[in-house]
């Protein structure tokens, strides 16, 4: 089993910025090594959707919406995977989730982010 804890998401205006954190826990990560870890979220009324990847070697990919805006990075020595959200947009609100690779694909609980005036 593994535990994915997010953390940082909030109220923020227009335009600014806001950085996700997830965490990685679980004995499982003693054994095996993470693989590709990513955040994906879901606005009121919409589907999941993938915001970012980042693979173990650091290879990402960003959805069209977020290019440019969003950068994903990791700590695989931490099993931790963050993203740094710029140029916020009201279109961005959305619960926020982290996702990982490992033997199978892991969830967070998520965390809500609201860009808003």
């Amino acid at each position: 089993q593994v535990q994915l804890v997010e953390s940082g998401g909030g109220l923020v205006q227009p335009g600014g910025s806001l950085r996700l954190s997830c965490a990685a826990s679980g004995s499982i990560l003693s054994i095996y090594t993470l693989g590709t870890m990513g955040w994906h979220r879901q606005a009121p009324g919409k589907q999941r959707e993938l915001v970012a990847t980042i693979t173990s070697g650091g290879s990402t990919n960003y959805a069209d919406s977020v290019k440019g805006r969003f950068t994903i990075s990791r700590d695989n020595a931490k099993n931790t995977v963050s993203l740094q959200m710029n140029s916020l947009k009201p279109e961005d609100t959305a619960v926020y989730y982290c996702a990982a690779n490992i033997r199978g694909a892991y969830w967070g609980q998520g965390t809500q982010v609201t860009v808003s005036s």
